[in-house]
């Protein structure tokens, strides 16, 4: 039977990756990369591992979703064709990958298992550096999904994938119609790296930040919420 295990590289860091994921990336065939652009994928050559990636795939969607779609596609006709594959994803497979979860939801259309591994993801970590118990209340969004929140979150709030100069100012302008224009949020870069930063910084500067890039998010806390 043609399978897809699905596993995670964890939020940047290669101490980071469970056992299990490193295992099965070392064991693989076929490995396959959703992208190159991960700080862990460093030790994946340093351990000398032979993987494709999709990063040619972003040149020619037309979107996002459409892009999703293609790689969820091209995934489940290589897995046809080899039997079994693994699939590596940054972070944790069901934690914003978007291409797992379609990639799940057109397997069940066809006679591909896919095999979702847990894997760490950047919120863990954060939760740790900020001391946040999400059991209290917490809101995960892409940067790109911001436009469905039509109130402010009674809970505290965190945005991934703030990309992009041009990302971050459309999330400004966006976040600034639930919270006012000063309002202090944490700015999170490179989470678990080495260089990793975490600043506070007034909501209206957020888009003039210099280090912004798939590795920055956001953490928002309540309105009603004191600082610490």
């Amino acid at each position: 039977m043609a399978k897809i295990i699905v596993v995670g590289l964890g939020p940047g860091h290669a101490g980071l990756i469970t056992r299990e994921s490193w295992d099965l990336m070392q064991q693989a065939e076929h490995l396959i990369l959703r992208t190159k652009i991960h700080p862990t994928v460093a030790a994946l050559d340093e351990a000398a591992l032979t993987y494709s990636t999709y990063d040619g795939f972003y040149e020619e969607a037309a979107d996002f979703e459409a892009l999703y779609r293609s790689i969820a596609a091209d995934l489940l006709q290589k897995a046809r064709e080899w039997g079994t594959l693994v699939y590596v994803v940054p972070g944790s497979p069901l934690v914003a990958e978007r291409t797992v979860v379609l990639l799940r939801d057109m397997g069940k259309e066809t006679d591909v298992e896919v095999d979702i591994r847990p894997g760490m993801s950047f919120v863990e970590v954060m939760y740790t550096r900020l001391g946040i118990d999400p059991v209290e209340g917490l809101t995960i969004l892409d940067a790109l999904d911001i436009e469905t929140l039509k109130e402010t979150p009674a809970q505290s709030l965190i945005i991934t994938q703030v990309y992009s100069q041009p990302i971050a100012s459309d999330a400004k302008l966006m976040l600034m119609d639930l919270y006012p224009d000063e309002y202090e949020i944490t700015y999170i870069h490179n989470l678990a790296m080495e260089d990793e930063s975490i600043r506070q910084i007034p909501l209206f500067e957020l888009d003039r930040q210099s280090d912004l890039d798939h590795l920055t998010s956001l953490y928002i806390r309540p309105l009603s919420a004191k600082k610490a």
